[in-house]
């Protein structure tokens, strides 16, 4: 499997919400390498983070629903950020997700009940996320899950600051990026240029 720069997360979520984060994090924006874009590449990461049973066959159709989930998912973190609601069509992928999924529960060795998908393709498999975000939401840490607020970078990253402010995934690349940008603009504007 080829090395990525997600594999070695910075600002990590915590598990299971991690799931989320490193399939948010398998394309580096905005024209850099994407890592569902070859089946090659693709399929031990999907094993590997559970969204294909080992063994399965990964079909086209499947790449490209989770690069529809995937950007899906991107929306609801640039909300989570303070962003714009996500687009309906972001929403109706989600939806068609957990229309199509099945889920089950079952009893792990310490007695803690789980559930998890009920099949082994991709399709079936991207119910699991939801179930992650879902026990997120009402744990608390779905919020601290957030898109970079520059939009041309939007990397997830997990705020753990106190007052959960966080707004990008790197101060010193992304923050210092945005600060300047928005530096230039305010002096354009002071000088009507």
């Amino acid at each position: 499997m080829t090395p990525w720069l997600g594999d070695a997360e910075t600002k990590p979520a915590p598990e299971p919400l991690a799931r989320v984060q490193a399939l948010v994090n398998t394309v580096e924006l905005p024209d850099g390498l994407d890592r569902l874009a070859d089946p090659a590449d693709a399929v031990p990461w999907l094993v590997s983070n559970g969204l294909l049973s080992d063994g399965a066959r990964l079909m086209d159709t499947d790449l490209e629903l989770l690069r529809d989930v995937r950007e899906a998912l991107r929306a609801l973190l640039i909300r989570n950020a303070g962003g714009p609601p996500p687009p309906e069509r972001a929403l109706a992928t989600l939806r068609a997700v957990a229309a199509g999924g099945t889920a089950r529960a079952v009893l792990d060795p310490d007695a803690a009940v789980r559930l998890v998908a009920a099949g082994d393709s991709v399709p079936e498999r991207l119910v699991e996320l939801l179930l992650v975000i879902r026990d997120a939401q009402r744990d608390g840490t779905w919020q601290r899950l957030k898109a970079c607020a520059n939009d041309e970078c939007a990397w997830a990253f997990y705020d753990r600051s106190r007052n959960r402010g966080g707004t990008w995934c790197d101060m010193a690349d992304c923050g210092n990026k945005m600060k300047n940008r928005e530096f230039r603009a305010r002096r354009r504007a002071r000088s009507g240029v």
